[in-house]
């Protein structure tokens, strides 16, 4: 295993990067102009995240990599982001349920994290918490209004939380890497975050008349590069191909 700091940075940082990727791709494309413009910020909040991650994972690592070469430059098994945020958009509400279900998530893990024992940690989650907690209150407002809507809007909400779920479990399931952090006081045990997830979302499940599914089946190995979807590599290969095409170009 190498440095458990810097692993655990490039899974923040990836997270966002993959993520905030995934949302721009609705820049253009959403079905109304405020979500198109409140879309396109969420993506600039994720990757203005990434960089301050990626930047310190790069200064821990030694080898110097900084943001861009870490995201430009490493290949899909290099890449440490959970199952949940490589996958496609699918609909606008598939879209929506996957930013509430990992903002959820983010937002408290974050919250464990600006009390890390690392002074450059807390710094950066301090300040992506306050962002987090905007892109959460929106996906809420989204996830209620379409699943409590029409009969349309409730079957394609439902649809997204039915397909969506198995990538839950990845981000409560610890390994070496959090175990390590979490006895140096770095950063919170995933796991012990699960249940105010669960209640915080139930409650927001049960006023969007959303069925949490039964099964608490998980895809798992995106954090730990082990497996990833066939959705990764076509995603990078469009991100990456520019600065693989001409490296260190400057315009």
């Amino acid at each position: 295993m190498s440095d458990p700091l810097f692993e655990f940075l490039c899974r923040m940082g990836d997270n966002t990067l993959v993520l905030g990727h995934r949302v721009s791709e609705w820049c253009g494309t959403a079905p109304v102009l405020e979500e198109d413009i409140a879309l396109a910020n969420t993506a600039l909040d994720l990757i203005g995240q990434t960089t301050l991650w990626l930047n310190l994972a790069g200064e821990v690592e030694g080898r110097g990599r900084d943001a861009d070469a870490l995201a430009f430059r490493r290949d899909v098994w290099d890449f440490r982001n959970l199952f949940l945020v490589e996958q496609p958009n699918g609909d606008f509400g598939q879209t929506m349920m996957r930013q509430f279900l990992f903002d959820s998530w983010h937002r408290l893990y974050l919250t464990g994290l600006t009390e890390s024992s690392d002074a450059r940690i807390s710094a950066i989650a301090e300040k992506s918490l306050k962002e987090v907690s905007y892109h959460l209150d929106r996906a809420t407002d989204t996830v209620i209004g379409l699943g409590d809507g029409t009969e349309e809007s409730h079957a394609r909400m439902q649809a997204a939380l039915d397909r969506l779920w198995p990538f839950v479990g990845e981000m409560f399931a610890g390994d070496a890497v959090d175990a390590a952090l979490a006895r140096q006081g770095t950063a919170p045990d995933p796991a012990k975050l699960r249940s105010g997830f669960d209640e915080q979302v139930g409650k927001v499940l049960a006023e969007a008349t959303l069925v949490r599914p039964d099964s608490d089946f998980a895809h798992k190995g995106g954090k730990t590069g082990t497996r990833h979807s066939e959705h990764l590599g076509h995603m990078l290969a469009q991100m990456q191909w520019l600065q693989r095409a001409y490296p260190d170009a400057t315009w």
